[in-house]
């Protein structure tokens, strides 16, 4: 994990003061760092019979596609609204000032399928719950999310354990 961690660059007061924003991006661009990563988000799910990987907007799908082909399992895009082509079903989630949506294609994941939902960091959850719920309305089952950061003090992997939903996650940062 140290390698990791040295691969996630902090940047302090970012995007405002008192926040330390933990940036993925140099984790990407180490090569070490990033194959790391893929294969320790994979791992714990090699024998857990994935159908679909659920890769959540933007930075989830760096690290999506890579599970996703690790688990032999297809990858589904969650994207902003006006970003897919085909037909969608959308969720919306609050955000600490407002809302927002989610979507994915209609017919991305069918009732049944097992899911796992990867993403960079967990905060608050909600983009990842917003995600759980579209699978629910699909019918799918969603049997876990990894995340390379998680910071559970903000709540959100509370919320999706309250769910039954398994967190798995390579960073944790306490009091972020």
């Amino acid at each position: 994990m140290d390698t990791l961690k040295r691969a996630v660059t902090t940047i302090p007061d970012f995007p405002r003061i008192g926040v330390q924003f933990r940036d993925i991006t140099s984790l990407l661009e180490d090569p070490l760092a990033f194959a790391l990563a893929c294969e320790q988000l994979a791992e714990p799910f090699a024998d857990a019979a994935i159908d679909k990987v659920v890769a959540i907007e933007a930075r989830g799908f760096a690290f999506g596609g890579a599970v996703a082909l690790s688990l032999g399992a297809g990858m589904v895009m969650a994207r902003k609204p006006g970003k897919l082509p085909r037909e969608v079903i959308s969720q919306t989630y609050q955000l600490e000032y407002g809302q927002d949506s989610l979507n994915i294609h209609a017919d991305a994941v069918q009732p049944g399928e097992r899911v796992l939902i990867v993403d960079d960091l967990i905060a608050t959850g909600g983009t990842v719950l917003a995600a759980a719920d579209l699978l629910a309305r699909l019918g799918a089952k969603t049997v876990a999310a990894a995340f390379v950061i998680s910071l559970p003090g903000l709540g959100g992997v509370a919320e999706l354990q309250a769910r039954q939903i398994q967190v798995h996650n390579l960073l944790e940062y306490e009091g972020e």
